[in-house]
């Protein structure tokens, strides 16, 4: 079925579709189009069918990571957070193993925009084993690295810390301590990168089809998500 399901982002506007937002992909021929989303190396940098960068290469991906920090609404204190982008035969290791820092026992959150506008939703499951976590998706290795309508978090709220696979496939790790995430990235050969861009501060395209859809339904059945968060 190829990539059915075509959303373009911007860092100013997420979640708004193609034909409303003049971008550089508007011009493009078919054959053009097919061409750029057929692209999935950088020089050592290989994404995975999720996203795409821009027709113009506004950001290049590359594999590194970099220091930012994330302002609660709510309360307004800023959050620590590493942010994190590797090469997708690294991915889901990497992640698996981040998440082993949170704790035996976690919360896990799964995202889905699959149904286009400008919201997602949120799936949420309180208290499941870290083995067992890491034993589901495993098994939905496909869907997370390659759906661009999907995203997981895992959290720990009593130590405040959480580790994100976004449906960008960035790797994101808020709360302190961050040096365990920094050593871990590290022993992947993902180094702190000065001034790293990632696909996300540019336009960029999302892509999902509908075996996705049902995936991420089993997935989300698997963890016992029957409701929105």
């Amino acid at each position: 079925m190829g990539f059915l399901k075509r959303i373009l982002r911007t860092p100013e506007n997420e979640g708004l579709n193609r034909a409303s937002t003049a971008s550089s992909f508007e011009l493009l021929s078919d054959e053009e189009l097919q061409a750029h989303m057929g692209i999935s190396r950088y020089d050592a940098f290989e994404l995975t069918e999720a996203v795409r960068p821009s027709y113009d290469l506004q950001v290049i991906p590359k594999q590194g990571f970099r220091h930012d920090d994330y302002q609660d609404e709510a309360s307004g204190e800023k959050i620590p957070v590493v942010m994190a982008a590797a090469t997708s035969r690294l991915l889901i290791d990497l992640f698996l193993d981040l998440i082993d820092h949170l704790g035996p026992v976690v919360d896990v959150v799964l995202e889905s925009s699959h149904h286009g506008g400008s919201g997602h939703r949120d799936f949420y499951r309180e208290h499941i084993d870290i083995p067992v976590l890491k034993s589901v998706l495993v098994e939905f290795e496909d869907l997370l690295l390659n759906d661009g309508c999907c995203g997981v978090a895992v959290v720990n709220p009593r130590r405040r810390q959480e580790v994100q696979f976004d449906e960008h496939k960035l790797l994101i790790c808020y709360g302190q301590p961050l040096e365990p995430f920094e050593s871990k990235l590290i022993a992947y050969d993902v180094y702190p990168t000065e001034k790293l861009k990632f696909i996300t501060e540019a336009e960029h395209v999302h892509s999902s089809n509908e075996r996705f859809i049902e995936q991420f339904d089993r997935l989300r059945s698997r963890l016992g998500m029957d409701s929105d968060y």
